[in-house]
């Protein structure tokens, strides 16, 4: 899922994003939105889908990870969140019902209950209180969801357990309780070692039913993505490609170009020539490391809509074969899945 946090993938209009690049369903992020606009200014204009006029599905996060980075600014307690907006310091408190309440002014297709992001590493006390905290959070958020007359959309809990197995199994055991539509993994991507990483995503990925869709939060770069999808892993949201894009740093079939490097300055090439946007079909190297050496807002749109591309392209290759038998094949292809497959 492209990453557009304030109703917006930075660089990109909703037409690039459905016309161009097939894009079907993106995120967009509650903490935001529920400081800027409001989410009942969104609900009064006719909803998020209205609102940036994007005709395809919408997954909203419940805004604990980010309410986790503002750790000097927030104070978490048996019934949620308390903490003060990065934008001017008020205070606002976010419960399991109150986020979901916001989610659904905004008419957000699939929804995140509220969860305790941690940093790495804790103690496994500390993630066992945490890891217990989330999952009641989680069916607090379930009965007021369930308690409400018009609620649509899917409510997704998720799953913790920092980097201990057993919390990671008796945190997916618990949630299965909750008979949700959809089921995620969090409190990856926090500064743990990758190999690391991966090996929570199988563990909570194999304790999840597999007729549900598994969807690790915040990843990755994209020779990852087949690995969490080896794993069971169906959906998958990471700013990297934005970002990166914005920063100078290009993902092609070829590996990463850094445009910025003066090898660039005369190269006549397309950066991707098995890449069919708009970018690849019609510019060069050299005009990229020109526009990002000049600082020129057309560079941004570019290397996004180039990047997003080709992860939504690496994802369309992995569908394939999963259609078609010819996953194993795939994966041995690109030769970077370290753990067997299930």
């Amino acid at each position: 899922m492209p990453v557009g946090t304030q109703a917006t993938v930075k660089g990109l209009t909703p037409r690039d994003l459905w016309d161009e690049l097939g894009a079907r369903i993106l995120l967009s992020n509650t903490y935001h939105l529920y400081l800027r606009p409001g989410h009942e200014l969104v609900r009064q204009l006719g909803g998020l889908h209205r609102f940036m006029n994007w005709p395809g599905a919408i997954l909203t996060d419940s805004g604990g990870f980010q309410v986790f980075s503002l750790s000097s600014l927030r104070k978490v307690t048996d019934e949620g969140v308390l903490f003060r907006s990065h934008l001017n310091g008020d205070p606002h408190l976010f419960t399991p019902a109150s986020t979901v309440d916001v989610q659904v002014a905004l008419g957000s297709d699939i929804m995140m209950v509220l969860d305790e992001c941690l940093e790495y590493p804790v103690s496994h006390e500390a993630a066992r209180r945490s890891m217990s905290r989330t999952v009641r959070w989680a069916g607090e958020a379930f009965d007021h969801y369930r308690r409400l007359e018009h609620a649509s959309g899917a409510l997704f809990p998720i799953g913790q357990g920092s980097m201990f197995p057993d919390l990671r199994r008796q945190c997916a055991e618990q949630l299965l309780e909750l008979d949700a539509d959809g089921y995620a993994i969090g409190g990856l991507s926090v500064g743990e070692p990758r190999p690391l990483s991966l090996e929570m995503a199988s563990i909570a990925a194999a304790a999840l039913p597999p007729d549900r869709p598994r969807y690790v939060m915040g990843v990755g770069m994209p020779e990852e993505l087949i690995q969490y999808v080896a794993l069971g892993v169906d959906m998958m949201d990471c700013v990297l490609p934005s970002r990166n894009a914005r920063n100078g740093t290009l993902f092609t079939s070829e590996g990463k170009v850094i445009i910025k490097q003066a090898r660039f300055r005369d190269d006549a090439r397309p950066l991707d020539p098995a890449c069919p946007c708009y970018c690849c079909r019609h510019f060069t190297r050299a005009y990229l490391r020109h526009l990002f050496q000049a600082g020129e807002i057309l560079f941004s749109m570019l290397a996004t809509l180039h990047n997003i591309q080709r992860y939504l392209d690496i994802m369309r290759q992995i569908r394939q074969s999963i259609f078609l038998g010819t996953f194993r094949e795939l994966v041995a292809r690109w030769g970077s899945v370290p753990l067997s497959l299930p």
